[in-house]
């Protein structure tokens, strides 16, 4: 088990002492997907859902999120986020919604978590703002599009 970080000598979980990395700039971009019936996409972009405007919405919870990562998963370090971003956007040809995050900071360790939340948050407000009329949705594919920076260098999904 010596291969796994967050496991100690002893087998117990541990968080990573990350205090001897450098600081550099750590970016990370991730997506996910709403699936949903075309008629409820279209009372979302119609502004026709009770709760209210359900992709600005999903957006912010997805800002929020990012800040909370280190609070949601264990041993995931705390990060001072330099900049988050959240992009919900309608898409007919699924039909559904489009999320991606992108999230940075200057830190030892990357922010790979910190845009998964975000992503799978922002998917989680959509269906819950959506579920009245539509409980046949699913949130798919969330998933790391791009990390930057750190020890391990750059890497993009291709």
């Amino acid at each position: 088990m010596s291969d796994l970080t967050h496991i100690g000598p002893d087998g117990r979980a541990r968080m990573v002492d990350v205090s001897a990395k450098p600081e550099t700039e750590r970016v990370a971009e991730a997506r996910g997907l709403v699936r949903m019936e075309a008629a409820t996409l279209d009372a979302i972009a119609k502004g026709a859902i009770a709760k209210g405007e359900v992709l600005r919405t999903a957006e912010l919870a997805g800002i929020m999120a990012a800040k909370r990562a280190g609070d949601l998963i264990p041993m995931c370090h705390p990060l001072p986020l330099s900049a988050a971003s959240v992009i919900a956007e309608a898409d007919p040809d699924l039909p559904g919604v489009r999320v991606v995050a992108r999230v940075t900071t200057v830190g030892r360790t990357g922010v790979e978590m910190e845009a998964l939340t975000a992503v799978s948050v922002a998917c989680l407000t959509i269906y819950d703002m959506a579920k009245a009329i539509d409980r046949g949705m699913t949130i798919e594919r969330v998933e790391l599009v791009a990390k930057s920076g750190g020890k391990s260098g750059d890497w993009r999904r291709t």
